[in-house]
């Protein structure tokens, strides 16, 4: 089952909403402010997928700007970055997407397209 984590009032994220649902799949949505994901589900994400921890953080976000991780993230160990990205999801790029397998970030039709078409 695909896991869509977004955040409602962003754009970017109801182009992603909206593609999926004209395409027919099926998934489940997360308001990432309101439910950030866990860490252990972050930690899942991340060694399933392959993905890099410092891909997640929403690095043009008002709150990652505000906290300077900029500066901070190269000192920081992985255990303080899935803790800090659980605690709060404007600190993760959005949407995130992820299908058990894979993570995408952000919305990119062509990704979403070849997703759908597998």
């Amino acid at each position: 089952m695909i896991t869509f984590y977004e955040y409602p009032k962003c754009t970017t994220c109801r182009k992603g909403k909206k593609f999926l649902q004209d395409s027919g799949v099926e998934f489940d949505s997360v308001d990432m402010v309101k439910s950030p994901p866990s860490a252990e589900v972050l930690r899942e994400l991340l060694e399933t997928s392959g993905t890099d921890i410092d891909m997640l953080f929403n690095k043009r976000g008002r709150k990652y700007k505000d906290l300077d991780l900029n500066d901070r993230l190269d000192d920081m160990s992985r255990d303080e970055k899935l803790a800090l990205l659980s605690s709060d999801g404007m600190l993760i790029k959005r949407p995130l997407l992820y299908d058990g397998t894979s993570v995408l970030l952000g919305f990119k039709e062509a990704e979403y397209r070849k997703l759908v078409s597998s």
